[in-house]
């Protein structure tokens, strides 16, 4: 592990060093990890500065959205100067603004079964904040498959929803909890029913969190365990997950091979 800092660095990172769980090692393996964030909307932007902020090394942004004037009552990491601006170029600069010395790749791009592999196969840890359940259930797949860490939450109106998924160790992943998507016109977007703009940050700080303890190996992951935190009676409570020994993705006798089945998927545009 190099452990070289800059004087920069040391400076910047301080008040992560002097922690005995990060310390000089714990930094120095943000400084090597690559994340990937999925949608840069109300829960990739708290998510992304905050990664870019704790010095993450590489951090790829997918979004094929443009910045609208609708977003910026929760996708902190626009303004309304990039209404217009692509939003993976927009949350790029926003990362950099905090931190140069991270290096961003964005991808203005429509995440498709595809291209889910290739891009997801290129980094360590993948985090989902886009809001509908066929980019989820493809995003799921597509990490069982490339035996990658997902870091997924969820929000709407004022509830939120967190965990991780490390089928790879043991653990559930996202077809364990929901083994098919709900029928069109059940559930709602955040775009048709609302939701509390503050709700998306503390759901997607949890989220950077949540990424950055999986990249240091420190404290309890949420691997196994679903966040369920309803904003208007301040109450969190969490559930216990278990893997599903019948689930097609993950399971003993797992069905899932490639991403063919996801042949009209949503993209990251949808995020929330």
């Amino acid at each position: 592990m190099d452990l070289d800092f800059t004087d920069d660095e040391l400076h910047r990172y301080s008040r992560h060093i002097l922690l005995a769980e990060v310390g000089g090692i714990g930094q120095a393996k943000l400084k090597a990890a690559r994340v990937l964030v999925l949608g840069a909307g109300g829960l990739g932007s708290p998510l992304l500065l905050y990664l870019a902020a704790a010095g993450v090394g590489t951090i790829g942004i997918v979004d094929d959205d443009e910045v609208d004037l609708s977003n910026l009552q929760r996708q902190i990491a626009h303004t309304t100067a990039r209404i217009g601006v692509a939003k993976a170029s927009s949350a790029a600069q926003a990362a950099s603004d905090i931190n140069p010395d991270v290096r961003i790749e964005p991808h203005q791009l429509r995440l498709t079964a595809d291209n889910a592999l290739d891009i997801i196969g290129r980094y360590d840890i993948v985090c989902d904040g886009t809001d509908n359940f066929g980019t989820r259930f493809m995003v799921s797949d597509a990490c069982v498959l490339a035996k990658r860490t997902l870091v997924s939450a969820a929000v709407l109106r004022f509830e939120g929803q967190l965990s991780t998924f490390k089928p790879h160790a043991g653990g559930p992943c996202y077809r364990c909890l929901y083994h098919e998507a709900p029928p069109p016109g059940v559930v709602p977007t955040c775009s048709e029913a609302g939701v509390l703009g503050a709700v998306t940050g503390v759901m997607g700080t949890l989220q950077a969190t949540e990424t950055l303890k999986e990249i240091m190996g420190i404290g309890e992951s949420m691997s196994g365990r679903l966040l369920v935190w309803d904003a208007l009676d301040a109450r969190f409570r969490t559930v216990k997950l278990r893997p599903d020994p019948k689930c097609l993705a993950c399971g003993p006798e797992a069905t899932l091979r490639d991403l063919s089945e996801h042949t009209d998927t949503a993209g990251p545009a949808c995020a929330i």
